[in-house]
């Protein structure tokens, strides 16, 4: 219960105020004129004073509300290391008991576990909803339970009573963690591009170490092993293997005594892309179907493109000096002999044999696809007869010989069944509307040149009669193609509707240029937030299941469903961050979800750098947890809010009002009757004095 006087004047205070001045100037006077009733005089004004004013007594019941310790307790990853989630757990229960013993004092605990994603530890955003869930004029303290890793400090609110942090870890806790640093998104072929490196000892490390062990493997391959210095940076040039997705895992071997090894290994994702690609085009002579060809591959801008063409064969003799018949001598020596490992594909457009070339460099170039070079071949009637390519050193490792026999008739092109599995032709039906005989909606071609495809080769496309069309092969370490037709120029020119010679031969020639995305058996998955869709391409009918290999080593096999023909996907969800690797019995693959070392494990030695300012707020305690318990003190508002072995909460004394009662001090008769009986009793004091 509590009571005080409130006011509830009769009229406005201005005229209160006036007449109290006027009542204080006639006291003045009496005074002055010598009235010994002056004091009388002087209450009475009062009491009238009083009355006008209405004094009333406000009586309230409350209820006393209980004070609120709020304690924040860090239940992210980093607080799994070591002992801390047994600290945190005691100095916990020494808080509840602390807490409890004070009278009408009351403990809320909340436990902030890692944020979504790779969010980290959002101990202030808990902060701030933890407040605001409770009335701020109850609030009496706060205690974090943390190791005083925390990322989200920029949202740090305001804070209404002393802020106290007790520290997880111990003093001795050391760790060691792995650094990439300048790390690209992606990198040219052939050239070199330098990662930073470091790997750094935080906390009370062994000061004897010097050297330390480093794995490197590219794509889930065997490491290469190497030894560098702690604590500093290492400049490591990388040239990338292969063109497309490279996955590079780093890694150093666990320390005996360190916190954690989720650290110790970083991956590094660089997408593998060629500056230039360079192609010799060979044209045998003018026809309609070169500009085709041109026309392709200029339109790409990463297209270095030499276009030989024989404009004037050796056999016609029309009386022009040979030394008239061009500004300079064509390079052929440096092209196909010197300078020939320079191209990435090599173009023969109805060539033949007419002792322009001479068999050595032909020679030169067979060689030049068994080191690992591309040659495609577009086969006119020049293919059939006797200066054949076929009939050169080249034809060793074509992947179709020729019968000798043209078909010249009209013809639709046509997928064979092993075409709809392979990377190059798949889809490619599907591209224009289908014909009325449900075969592929394209114009006919109106010339073929019959072949007999090699055993080990790859028919994808067919013509006349399903004799081979569009042959492929690997031959050592390159690849060939044959393409049994010289009209693949009447789709470019629309004829009967045209068809998709764009793509057929922007995937052909990416294809003998070894782009990923063209192989034919390749396993790889793409990473979507924590979850990843596994995809697996193969010419075989089925696909076996992938056995999955999470971080921490487990395994799981995965089920894979035929989306298309020679495709096969899942979708695998990731339990946590980290590398992941992919195999079946032939392919095998890995993938980061996430960093390889998620947030949480970037920076594991406990401290309260971050926090202190924030404590500092109130005055409050940074303390470790294996100092002891701490005694929970009362302290007034604006004192320290800590000391040696003790923390303090600042009483806040709420209520809750159940009750109002109010009521008149006086009757309004009384003030008038007393006031009344003060003057009587001047007047006759006055009057005896006299």
């Amino acid at each position: 219960m509590n009571a005080s006087i409130i006011l509830a004047p009769l009229v406005p205070m201005p005229v209160i105020w006036i007449a109290a001045g006027l009542m204080t100037c006639g006291l003045v006077l009496a005074i002055w004129r010598g009235l010994n009733g002056w004091i009388f005089r002087m209450v009475a004004a009062l009491v009238l004073l009083a009355g006008i004013a209405n004094p009333s007594v406000q009586r309230e019941d409350r209820i006393a509300l209980s004070d609120i310790v709020i304690a924040l307790v860090d239940d992210s990853a980093s607080q799994t290391l070591s002992d801390r989630a047994e600290q945190t757990e005691t100095a916990l229960r020494n808080l509840q008991s602390e807490v409890t013993q004070r009278p009408n004092t009351e403990l809320r605990i909340v436990r902030v576990p890692d944020a979504d994603g790779d969010g980290g530890t959002r101990l202030m955003t808990a902060l701030g909803e933890a407040i605001a869930e409770e009335p701020s004029a109850r609030i009496a303290g706060i205690v974090l339970l943390t190791d005083g890793r925390v990322h989200d400090m920029d949202a740090a609110p305001n804070l209404p009573a002393p802020m106290h942090v007790l520290l997880s870890g111990h003093d001795t806790d050391w760790d060691r963690r792995l650094i990439v640093q300048n790390a690209p998104a992606f990198a040219i072929l052939g050239e070199p591009v330098t990662l930073t490196l470091r790997i750094e000892d935080q906390g009370a490390a062994p000061t004897e170490t010097q050297l330390v062990d480093l794995s490197i493997s590219i794509d889930g391959a065997p490491p290469l092993e190497f030894q560098i210095p702690v604590n500093e940076d290492l400049e490591l040039p990388v040239t990338l293997p292969h063109g497309g997705m490279n996955v590079l895992q780093f890694q150093t071997p666990t320390a005996e005594g360190e916190l954690t090894d989720r650290n110790n290994a970083a991956v590094v994702q660089i997408n593998g892309v060629r500056d230039r690609l360079r192609v010799l085009l060979v044209s045998g002579e003018p026809h309609p179907g070169e500009r085709t060809w041109r026309n392709l591959l200029k339109s790409d801008a990463s297209v270095d493109l030499v276009h030989f063409t024989i404009l004037r064969p050796p056999e016609k003799q029309d009386g022009v000096p040979v030394d008239e018949l061009s500004l300079i001598a064509f390079p052929t020596r440096e092209l196909f002999l010197e300078k020939t490992d320079e191209f990435d594909l090599i173009i023969f457009d109805r060539y033949k044999r007419r002792g322009i070339l001479p068999s050595s460099y032909l020679e030169n170039i067979r060689g030049y696809v068994e080191r690992g070079g591309a040659v495609l071949i577009a086969a006119g009637p020049d293919f059939a007869g006797a200066d054949s390519l076929f009939r050169s050193p080249l034809g060793n490792v074509l992947p179709a010989g020729p019968t000798a026999r043209i078909m010249e008739q009209g013809f639709t092109p046509t997928l064979t069944e092993l075409g709809h599995r392979h990377p190059v032709t798949s889809g490619l039906d599907t591209l224009l509307p289908m014909g009325p005989d449900g075969q592929p909606g394209w114009g006919r071609w109106l010339r073929q040149v019959e072949v007999v495809a090699a055993q080990d080769a790859s028919v994808v496309m067919s013509g006349i009669d399903d004799s081979p069309l569009l042959i492929l092969n690997r031959v050592g370490e390159g690849r060939v193609a044959l393409l049994g037709s010289d009209h693949v120029w009447l789709w470019n020119r629309g004829y009967e509707g045209g068809g998709p010679q764009l793509e057929l031969l922007r995937r052909l020639a990416h294809w003998m240029m070894k782009e990923p995305e063209l192989e034919e058996e390749t396993l790889w998955a793409e990473p979507t937030g924590q979850s990843m869709r596994i995809i697996r391409r193969t010419l075989a009918d089925t696909a076996e299941d992938i056995i999955v290999q999470n971080p921490d080593g487990s395994e799981t096999s995965v089920a894979l469903r035929e989306t298309s023909p020679g495709r096969f996907e899942a979708t695998y969800d990731g339990p946590e961050m980290g590398l992941y690797r992919l195999a079946d019995t032939d392919q095998s693959a890995v993938i980061a979800l996430g960093p390889a070392a998620p947030r949480e494990f970037v920076q594991t030695i406990a401290t309260g750098d971050d926090l202190t300012p924030l404590a500092d707020t109130f005055r409050g305690a940074v303390a470790q947890m294996d100092d002891g318990n701490l005694d929970v003190r009362a302290i007034r508002e604006g004192r320290p809010a800590s000391g040696r072995g003790w923390i303090g909460i600042i009483p806040r004394d709420a209520y809750r009002s159940a009750d109002i009662t109010v009521f008149p001090a006086l009757p309004s008769w009384a003030f008038l009757l007393l006031s009344a009986l003060l003057v009587i009793g001047a007047w006759l004091y006055e009057g005896r004095r006299r």
